[in-house]
């Protein structure tokens, strides 16, 4: 039996630092497997990825110890229930407005009693071992993104739907919810404090608290604040930022 590696991060009261991926590439993904992350995330929703890719891309982070994830276009259980299948220690989903969304992303999730995940586990059943679905329920992250006006009045009764592992916030999609610039890294108080008050939610409900950042700057100062999933970059930010030599080398 394997264990989740981010589970055992957080029962340490440590911090799992992850890596995005919007690239659909196995290679590009094996590469920052073997950065030293905690965790990655293969992008369904806003990257360039769907379902044939991912499966290579799970394969390829799989040869580190880093935990491959998935964040999946939309709250649609067979979704779900594909990318775990294929072997994704846990899935990120979108745009959780309310306790029903919460419960059925959870659902998806976990087999019976539990929730209604089919069985069927084709690849996880390798990836984890033959008896996968004995400690699945107990391994399968479930993290809901918290992003939206909807969700801001409705965080209690959201992060304390059993089966709730994270709450992830989206800032670019919570800037809009609030009525701010979706800057990425925000610098407007008003956002601040509306991240504070998802931080505080988790802590009243026993969830991790993680947020997407696109600068060590903000990693770190959401680090001292107290988050223990924290996503430094996706891979096409340490691509840009290298060609910044591309511009040093022309300009001498």
């Amino acid at each position: 039996m394997k264990k989740n590696e981010i589970k055992q991060i957080w029962q340490k009261n440590e911090i799992a630092v992850g890596g995005w991926l919007t690239v659909n590439s196995s290679f590009s993904a094996e590469v920052m497997a073997n950065c030293g992350f905690d965790w990655l995330c293969i992008d369904m929703q806003h990257g360039l990825i769907d379902f044939s890719d991912v499966i290579p891309m799970i394969q390829a982070i799989s040869t580190t110890d880093c935990v491959p994830l998935v964040r999946v276009p939309w709250n649609e259980p067979y979704q779900i229930m594909q990318v775990l299948d294929a072997g994704a220690y846990g899935v990120i989903v979108p745009l959780i407005n309310n306790k029903e969304d919460a419960e059925k992303a959870v659902t998806a999730c976990k087999y019976p009693p539990n929730g209604k995940r089919s069985s069927g586990a084709a690849r996880a059943a390798f990836s984890w071992g033959q008896n996968y679905k004995d400690f699945a329920n107990d391994e399968v992250l479930c993290i809901v993104m918290i992003e939206t006006e909807e969700a801001l009045e409705n965080l209690d009764e959201i992060l304390s739907t059993p089966g709730v592992d994270a709450a992830y916030i989206g800032p670019s999609d919570l800037a809009y919810a609030i009525g701010v610039e979706p800057t990425g890294d925000n610098i407007s108080e008003k956002h601040h404090n509306a991240i504070m008050k998802i931080f505080e939610a988790c802590k009243r409900n026993n969830v991790i608290p993680g947020i997407h950042t696109h600068s060590l700057e903000f990693s770190k100062k959401y680090k001292d604040i107290g988050f223990k999933m924290i996503m430094l970059g996706a891979e096409t930010r340490f691509m840009k930022n290298a060609s910044i030599e591309v511009h040093e080398l022309k300009d001498k």
